[in-house]
């Protein structure tokens, strides 16, 4: 997230926004054809919402069953006080803490973690987050079934 100043957007945008969500490997015709627009004006479009930051990046998702992730859980995490910064390249470098939320409430970090059995979890969650400086309290969230909303 930056501080950057929100993109106005209009119904065309947000339509071409939905496809790319739908799938981010549409070409930029088929993008045009499902918006009823032309290609060109597709393709400005599409180059103005990534310049402007709205679209960041274009990325596959993966089932995390059939790539062998059979354990996730969500960790929260209560931080000493500005030790936010210091903890967030550490996990980041983490390979299974596949998404990181600074967030308010009774704690302050939401992290999914994704591994490939509960002993592999287990270690990760002690073994390497727990033992992080800075890191007050931790509490673990098993994830029995993911369901994609979108």
């Amino acid at each position: 997230m930056t501080d950057a100043p929100s993109v106005k957007l209009d119904d065309i945008d947000r339509k071409i926004l939905a496809e790319l969500t739908r799938d981010g490997r549409l070409s930029v015709t088929a993008v045009a054809e499902n918006v009823h627009i032309s290609r060109a004006h597709a393709y400005s479009r599409i180059a103005r919402l990534t310049e402007s930051g709205v679209l960041t990046k274009f990325t596959a998702l993966v089932d995390p069953i059939k790539a062998g992730l059979r354990a996730s859980a969500y960790v929260t995490l209560k931080l000493r006080q500005h030790s936010w910064r210091a903890l967030k390249d550490a996990l980041k470098a983490i390979p299974e803490v596949h998404h990181i939320a600074l967030v308010g409430g009774n704690f302050d970090v939401i992290l999914l973690v994704r591994a490939v059995d509960n002993v592999d979890l287990r270690r990760v969650i002690f073994d390497q987050i727990q033992s992080m400086p800075g890191i007050i309290d931790t509490q673990t969230f098993l994830v029995f079934e993911d369901m994609d909303t979108r």
